[in-house]
């Protein structure tokens, strides 16, 4: 039997969410009750009435099956579907060897401006442009760039090396072709969130002509092994270690999980990596292994800005649109990768 908020319209449901997050702070505190601490650290307001409403959903990130899981992000991205107030276009992009993209670019944007390469989180499994619309438009009108939104294929379909491929051939799409994208090829990011900050931290690996910056958000880094957060934070804070596992076991064969190209954090030398900002978020299983990656890049000699927003979930960048600490947080990574970009940027 459906679910009674499978019977209820998306855009209605978001309505509703919207009007909730609007309510002021201290009745939004007796809706979710007494603050929940952990590790040192205090969850959002805004975090912790997400989750609650989430659990009265009755949804999690995966389900029983692939189609499902599918459906439910996409869901998501319809009860967050708010957009900028600047108008952004877009047009469809077609990568050799079958890659799709859509290209964001705000109004009154100039051509040559920086171009951020991105792709969308999921867990290699779900997720795909669409669910990502909303983050890819913020990012552009804000930090002032174009956004090349990569659709790389998927697991279980196309198992590993299949995504890490297509985003490695969608980065030098893009950098063959900056000036038919309106962009200046001196000036070319690459980023991602989870999954999408994985094959972010694999193009700036592998790639050839190394991208000029590179934007994570809770990057997954490392396949192979499990870290503290994966504990502390298991269950209840919008990813699970549950999670975590159904996507790597669906993504990536466990006698792979060492490569570099599936587990940057393990590459040999990180020398060369592109300047970078890598954002985690305190209450998240992937927490530890996205900051001992900032570590290591440090330790390589890159440029490296580690900055964990303490009391927010996994996800958040998704999230901007319900405003509060969210928004705050999508602030201040696009104005992290404007000021990085601008350092490249033709004057």
């Amino acid at each position: 039997m459906a679910q009674l908020t499978e019977m209820v319209p998306p855009a209605a449901a978001g309505a509703v969410l919207r009007g909730v997050f609007a309510l002021p702070a201290p009745v939004k505190r007796l809706i979710v009750g007494a603050p929940v601490r952990r590790d040192g650290q205090e969850l959002a307001l805004d975090a912790q009435l997400l989750l609650l409403m989430s659990r009265l959903e009755g949804r999690n990130l995966t389900s029983s099956t692939v189609e499902e899981s599918r459906d439910g992000l996409a869901r998501a991205k319809v009860l967050m579907g708010r957009v900028p107030a600047r108008p952004v276009k877009t047009r469809e992009v077609t990568i050799p060897d079958a890659v799709a993209a859509r290209l964001y670019t705000p109004k009154g944007l100039a051509e040559g401006s920086p171009l951020l390469v991105f792709y969308h989180g999921g867990g290699w499994v779900i997720g795909d442009i669409e669910t990502h619309d909303t983050v890819c438009r913020y990012l552009a009108v804000h930090a002032e760039v174009r956004v090349l939104s990569v659709g790389y294929r998927l697991a279980p379909e196309h198992r590993y090396p299949a995504a890490a491929d297509d985003a490695v051939t969608a980065y030098e799409y893009a950098v063959k072709n900056a000036a038919e994208l309106g962009a200046d090829a001196g000036a070319i990011a690459v980023g991602g969130d989870s999954a999408g900050g994985n094959l972010a931290a694999v193009v700036g690996l592998l790639a050839e002509r190394k991208p000029d910056f590179a934007l994570l958000f809770y990057p997954a880094t490392d396949m192979s092994a499990r870290r503290r957060s994966r504990d502390l934070f298991a269950d209840g804070f919008y990813l699970t270690d549950a999670d975590m596992t159904w996507f790597s076991d669906h993504y990536c064969p466990p006698d792979r999980r060492t490569e570099p190209a599936a587990s940057p954090l393990l590459a040999d030398d990180l020398a060369g990596f592109p300047p970078t900002y890598l954002v985690t978020a305190g209450f998240d299983p992937l927490r530890d292994e996205g900051e001992e990656f900032a570590k290591r890049l440090e330790e390589a000699g890159v440029r490296v800005a580690l900055r964990r927003q303490e009391d927010l979930i996994h996800g958040f960048a998704n999230m901007w649109s319900l405003g509060g600490r969210f928004q705050e947080a999508m602030s201040e990574a696009a104005g992290a990768l404007r000021t990085g970009l601008a350092l490249h940027a033709k004057p």
